[in-house]
């Protein structure tokens, strides 16, 4: 099981993903966010195949399709991390964190 947790900068709402795959093809999602508009995706997000996800088109992805259709943000890092979570999940990547590092 991968567990991702995100602090998306300046908004302050936190959000927790688990994934997990029994199969590698499969990704079983479980979302917990401050945030109402992630929630709203982790509601209709419970299960993606995997390969399907992380191989297509970026923002044709159903992660993408439903961050388009209820964030209003669009700098929000949630849909990505969320990403990598299932493609680490399904063996199609090695778990590594990811970094963005903003300076003034």
């Amino acid at each position: 099981m991968i567990h991702i947790n995100v602090d998306p900068g300046i908004c302050g709402l936190k959000t927790d993903i688990s994934v997990d795959s029994e199969d590698g093809m499969t990704a079983k999602i479980v979302i917990d966010s401050e945030c109402p508009d992630i929630k709203n995706i982790g509601e209709e997000l419970k299960e993606v195949n995997g390969m399907q996800e992380v191989f297509t088109k970026y923002g044709e992805s159903t992660v993408y399709k439903l961050a388009n259709k209820y964030c209003k943000h669009s700098t929000c890092p949630v849909p990505g991390a969320l990403l990598k979570g299932i493609e680490a999940a399904c063996g199609l990547a090695l778990p590594k964190d990811v970094h963005i590092v903003i300076k003034k």
